[in-house]
């Protein structure tokens, strides 16, 4: 089920907890709509990044197969 997913990058991840951050403290107060929105994107993509750095596939297990 999980063998699908694709490992990425880790500037993802810092992305994820940079945009978190700014959209929270900088934004929300601004605009509660767009800063829950874009904390909601940011949120979901840092969860994807650990996502795929948990099930992420082993280059030793890709190697074998080909």
């Amino acid at each position: 089920m999980f063998a699908n997913i694709a490992p990425l990058k880790s500037s993802m991840m810092a992305a994820g907890i940079i945009g978190f951050l700014v959209s929270a403290f900088y934004l929300y107060p601004i605009s509660n709509t767009w800063g829950f929105t874009f904390g909601l994107f940011f949120a979901l993509l840092f969860i994807a990044s650990v996502i795929s750095m948990t099930y992420g596939p082993i280059v030793m297990d890709i190697k074998r197969r080909k």
